[in-house]
């Protein structure tokens, strides 16, 4: 009797291991649920868009299907508002943005809400050393007040990057793309991987984006380029702050080998947007999968070892009240 009881028992704790830490919603009303997610995540060659693909694998196995596409920080929100899309990656500053119907969104967007905050993006001005030496830059802001004939790229329009990098132009130097060619300069739309060859190959003198702390495309482009990363001027970065609520973050020493002192820039946060028109129990079934796989999320894409319970809700911008209600929840544990 004794050796039954023994069998049983490790029969039902192999059932429970192999559950997953979601798995715990069995008994949770699936009745509004759709049938599948499409999660919108972004251009190919980055971060996001093997972050997109990690993540909807996870949601797969521990929530709902999911299916994963390209897309970009900016058209990633509208699509969300419109339904053509549940789930999406963006940045908190462009969701802030939408949110109010700011430019570069036509109106107010208010079916897109936030799921959570990912983790730290940073904004890198990288520039060709041999450029930056020739013309006297130690600044974002010495290029705009020299008015120099800069070559430079960025992400496509519809992307964060190109949102976050423009307006630092416009709000932190009042000025923009058309300024930057009337002063002789050029502004191109690439890929990472085709900016990291246009500055290799000397066609564009900078190449600015946003992306984590950690990023293998700066990796890439030290390997190719000798380049220096440019600290973005403190009163562009107050003027960020109070336009889109962005904060100052430290590119430090340790993570690149081009860098040699803390370089201050423009900080925001990779978030994921969801629509508002969803179940709350599925919000808290899609938080609790994204905090408890943290680990697992973390080993197959670093940037998210940076993310923190306290960090994933942003004050001003509303989050989903089921994603909310988890958020608060975790941080109290």
């Amino acid at each position: 009797m004794k050796r039954i009881i023994l069998m049983c028992v490790l029969c039902v704790m192999t059932v429970l291991g192999t559950m997953g830490p979601a798995r715990a919603q069995d008994s949770v009303d699936k009745s509004q649920w759709p049938d599948q997610l499409r999660f919108m995540a972004g251009p190919p060659g980055g971060t996001w868009f093997a972050l997109g693909g990690v993540l909807s694998e996870m949601w797969t196995r521990d929530v709902l299907s999911a299916t994963s596409g390209t897309g970009g920080g900016v058209s990633n929100i509208v699509n969300v508002d419109r339904q053509k899309g549940d789930l999406g990656l963006t940045v908190a500053s462009v969701l802030g943005a939408a949110r109010a119907g700011e430019e570069p969104f036509k109106k107010q967007m208010q079916n897109a809400v936030l799921l959570a905050n990912l983790y730290r993006q940073y904004t890198y001005f990288i520039i060709r050393t041999d450029y930056a030496e020739k013309n006297g830059i130690k600044t974002v802001g010495d290029i705009v007040r020299k008015k120099l004939p800069i070559r430079m790229a960025t992400l496509k329009p519809g992307t964060s990057s190109e949102f976050v990098i423009r307006s630092i132009f416009e709000k932190g130097f009042h000025a923009g793309w058309d300024d930057v060619k009337s002063w002789g300069g050029s502004v191109e739309f690439a890929s990472y991987s085709d900016g990291a060859n246009l500055l290799a190959d000397n066609h564009i003198d900078m190449f600015a984006f946003a992306v984590g702390r950690k990023a293998s495309i700066v990796m890439k482009i030290e390997a190719q380029t000798n380049i220096t990363i440019l600290p973005v001027d403190e009163e562009a970065r107050t003027a960020m702050s109070k336009a889109l609520g962005t904060t100052t973050f430290m590119i430090d020493k340790d993570v690149y080998s081009s860098v040699t002192g803390d370089v201050p820039v423009v900080g925001d946060y990779t978030c994921i947007v969801m629509r508002a028109d969803l179940p709350d129990s599925l919000a808290h079934a899609l938080a609790k999968a994204l905090w408890e796989r943290r680990e697992e999320l973390g080993a197959a894409v670093n940037d998210l070892t940076e993310m923190h319970a306290e960090e994933a809700l942003s004050e001003g911008i509303p989050a989903h009240p089921g994603a909310a209600a988890y958020w608060k929840t975790a941080v109290a544990q």
